[in-house]
């Protein structure tokens, strides 16, 4: 940590808003369209749940994907968007090459059925003719920018149609900034009508739920076999694992809230913790990564649903010694940057930390919450710098102050690093692609370093061979048009 300065940290004014050279005119005109049109309650809940950085936005991909997302993964849900066709086209392009094999809806308009209001009829009219019961649970309807900017009004759609509930959010680039946190305003929103509809009165059972065990309802998009490897680690507790938040589909929501306690894996779910809360659900921090983490979640688990001494201390008696004797059978013996948008990056930070990595940074887009606090208090008392709202420029500068044995970013800072010879990875795909919790994630993050690390040579070898110094570079001749 000696050569990393975090006051060496890019200054917010050299850090460009994500909306600064948008085709509508700036987030600050947007915001202020938006609040002219009768959408304020609407952007200001966002601005409050998605607080930015000092540098006003994280660059990433459209906010909005994250929302459609999490519907296009559910089952019996619609999802139609609202919004430019050029950004229609890039998300549903987007969906596809993340592997939905779903269609995505689509209202068009233009200038003049946007002013008139029409634009709000066509999607009542959509909505109606997508509502039907034999298909779906369910129709999410997204508004972009422009419909959120103009005031399109979704909150004047009717509730349900022929008992098909009807969805509609606002998830603007303007509004919210990470596709991360854009997961969580369909989540939050789903919860709370499912919420309402508990209250209201007897609601399906979810499928393949049993008995009247106690359960833990974990929260953020994992690696399927990590609720798993969690459910193992509870059992000895007498807890078992509610359906995971996002839902796979509608019943699942009763069943994430008829949970004894929350587990916030990933805890930038602000809108859905605010659910959970109102249903009186505890909520804990952190998740089973390594030994410690491991040890301390069990406990705080516990304790939320009042599991006594003996079955904390048997869990503890069945786990930790076998996350012990994994972690010194697989030790991260390296210099490592850590960067990503998938929330999960201070858990990822903790397992390395703990497995032997030096770890001098880790940058992640989302904010600092009041889930974040335990993490980031272990990670920095250990010499981590812990960067929330992190901008690519920070990313960047701290791996070239830290010359890593291997970066773990975005694309940019793996294109980055491979053109400096230092070997990379990209977050999402390799590490979010592997199981985090238990002794599979030890596992799978030990085999990642080592097989990232053993390349450096090949690395340093490859840019020695093409690298060609600028005196001596072939201009490319221009062709006619």
């Amino acid at each position: 940590m000696d050569d990393y300065d975090p006051g060496l940290s890019v200054p917010a004014t050299s850090v460009p808003a994500a909306s600064d050279a948008g085709c509508h005119g700036g987030r600050e005109t947007l915001l202020a369209a938006a609040r002219a049109a009768g959408s304020a309650a609407s952007v200001d809940r966002l601005l409050a749940d998605y607080p930015r950085g000092p540098h006003d936005q994280p660059q990433s991909m459209c906010p909005a994907f994250g929302s459609l997302r999490v519907g296009l993964r559910m089952r019996r849900v619609a999802t139609i968007l609202s919004g430019s066709a050029c950004c229609v086209y890039g998300l549903s392009f987007t969906s596809r090459f993340y592997g939905a094999r779903r269609s995505v809806g689509y209202v068009p308009f233009n200038s003049e059925s946007l002013v008139r209001g029409q634009l709000f009829e066509d999607i009542r009219d959509a909505v109606i003719e997508t509502a039907d019961p034999a298909n779906y649970d369910a129709v999410v309807v997204i508004n972009l920018c422009v419909p959120t900017a103009s005031g399109v009004p979704l909150d004047l759609l009717p509730k349900q149609i022929n008992g098909v509930r009807v969805i509609g959010i606002d998830v603007p680039g303007f509004g919210v900034p990470t596709h991360a946190e854009a997961k969580d305003v369909l989540a939050g929103a789903m919860l709370r009508a499912a919420r309402s509809e508990i209250e209201a009165g007897p609601v399906q059972r979810p499928r393949g739920q049993q008995g009247d065990q106690p359960t833990v309802a974990m929260v953020g998009e994992m690696f399927p076999a990590d609720p798993m490897v969690a459910a193992g680690l509870l059992a000895p507790l007498g807890l078992g694992i509610a359906p995971p938040t996002p839902a796979r589909e509608w019943r699942d929501l009763y069943g994430a809230l008829d949970c004894a306690v929350v587990a916030a894996v990933h805890p930038f779910y602000t809108a859905a913790f605010r659910e959970f809360a109102a249903a009186g659900r505890p909520i804990v921090a952190s998740g089973p990564v390594g030994a410690v983490a491991t040890e301390a979640w069990l406990g705080s688990l516990a304790a939320a649903a009042g599991v006594p001494q003996a079955r904390l201390d048997a869990a503890l008696d069945a786990s930790l010694p076998a996350l012990r004797a994994t972690l010194a059978a697989n030790p991260v013996n390296a210099r490592i940057t850590l960067s990503g948008y998938e929330g999960s990056e201070l858990l990822v930070a903790r397992l390395l930390v703990e497995a032997g990595a030096e770890l001098p940074y880790v940058g992640t887009a989302c904010p600092a919450t009041d889930w974040t606090e335990a993490d980031r208090i272990w990670l920095e008392a250990r010499g981590v710098h812990v960067q929330f709202r992190a901008s690519l420029e920070q990313d960047l500068q701290a791996m070239r102050v830290v010359r890593p044995d291997l970066a773990i970013g975005t694309t940019p800072v793996v294109q980055k690093a491979k053109e400096q010879g230092i070997p990379a990875i990209y977050y999402t795909n390799m590490v979010s692609g592997r199981p985090l919790l238990g002794l599979p994630g030890i596992g799978a993050m030990a085999q990642i370093v080592r097989a990232q690390t053993g390349g450096r040579e090949r690395f340093a070898r490859m840019v020695s061979f093409f690298g060609t110094p600028p005196s001596a570079a072939i201009p490319i001749a221009k062709t006619g048009a």
